[in-house]
């Protein structure tokens, strides 16, 4: 099996859970429970990613200047900041971080 066979695959499977996504009644999605469901799963989903990506490298775990920088926007976000300058102070302190190291 090639890459492209494996890409195909993926894409039809995305696909076709897609189309499951569809075909579920509105009013199933509409009770508690399947609702909270959905919402916990999109928050741990979004925590796994930022995880993911401020610590992965590669198949290592890596702490450099992005952990301070995401630290720095979560506080930022927590007292309510603009998102804008949420990301423009991180991204100065990984910056900052990263010309001083």
């Amino acid at each position: 099996m090639t890459v492209w066979h494996v890409i195909l695959v993926a894409t039809a499977a995305t696909l076709g859970l897609k189309l499951a996504g569809h075909l579920v009644p509105a009013g199933f999605l509409e009770r508690e429970r399947p609702a909270r469901i959905a919402d916990l799963l999109t928050v741990s989903l979004l925590a796994a990613l930022i995880a993911v990506q401020t610590l992965g490298d590669g198949q290592a775990l890596t702490v450099d200047a992005r952990v301070p920088a995401v630290i720095v926007a979560a506080a930022l976000y927590a007292v309510r900041t603009p998102f804008i300058v949420v990301v423009a102070v991180a991204a100065a302190v990984a910056a900052g971080i990263r010309f001083f190291a």
